[in-house]
């Protein structure tokens, strides 16, 4: 939104709710309920829609107490900054072409689900799981990603290796291994470059499709952000 408040009107169901919005504001739809915006001057704002089976899902997951249970109220105006963090870091990444790829997604928009009910749902009591992944469990893990490294690894893949909601399973992984999954996926599909550039004489953008990046460009981003240099730089260094 513009740094200047602007008169919005809203509409959540039957409820009207006329204000100046700036920028940090949330409003909350439930889902199915009828939702409507309207400004009196030229703005940008940001609209997520979950679909339903997604947040019951992560609700039946992660939640004391079934899904239907489990009620998000509309809000006019609301502030979160955990809910704005995720958001804007969702749009950077659409923005960015999807660069870190389904993984980073995926773990976003869990995070931003679970938020979300924290924040504005009736019942918003959240199982905690503390302690990290066992030694047996992380190898599980680690073996499964290091043997697709090429594929298109989705976070509830992991997760239902493990029987644990996709929330749980990205707070254990990273309380354990220290980063986020997509993060550890990124990492060792750049260190499996690194390996094919010192051993083999495959183009770059062999190598990248290899390793589950999209293009040459794809793999550049994240071997100069992890090594520090261009693939083909580091290529050279290898002699």
């Amino acid at each position: 939104m513009n740094r200047r408040p602007s008169r919005l009107l809203q509409v959540i169901g039957d409820r009207r709710h006329t204000s100046l919005s700036s920028k940090g504001d949330l409003s909350i739809a439930p889902i199915g309920v009828f939702f409507f915006s309207q400004w009196e001057q030229q703005d940008h704002y940001l609209r997520i829609q979950l679909a339903s089976s997604f947040v019951d899902q992560v609700a039946q997951t992660t939640i004391n107490g079934s899904a239907g249970q489990v009620e998000v109220l509309p809000e006019f105006r609301a502030r979160n900054p955990e809910i704005e963090q995720i958001s804007l870091m969702l749009l950077s990444e659409i923005q960015n072409g999807g660069m870190a790829g389904q993984l980073y997604v995926e773990s976003l928009t869990t995070v931003l689900a679970v938020s979300l009910l924290r924040h504005s749902a009736t019942q918003p009591c959240i199982t905690p799981y503390l302690g990290g992944l066992s030694q047996f469990q992380l190898l599980q893990v680690t073996d499964y990603i290091h043997d697709r490294l090429a594929d298109e690894i989705q976070l509830a893949d992991l997760a239902e290796l493990l029987g644990l909601s996709q929330f749980h399973f990205s707070r254990l992984f990273k309380q354990s291994v220290g980063v986020p999954p997509y993060q550890y996926l990124l990492q060792q599909r750049v260190e499996r470059a690194k390996q094919l550039l010192k051993m083999t004489d495959q183009s770059i953008m062999e190598i990248a499709l290899r390793c589950g990046f999209s293009s040459h460009s794809h793999l550049g981003k994240w071997f100069r952000h992890f090594v520090g240099m261009t693939p083909k730089a580091f290529r050279s260094e290898q002699g």
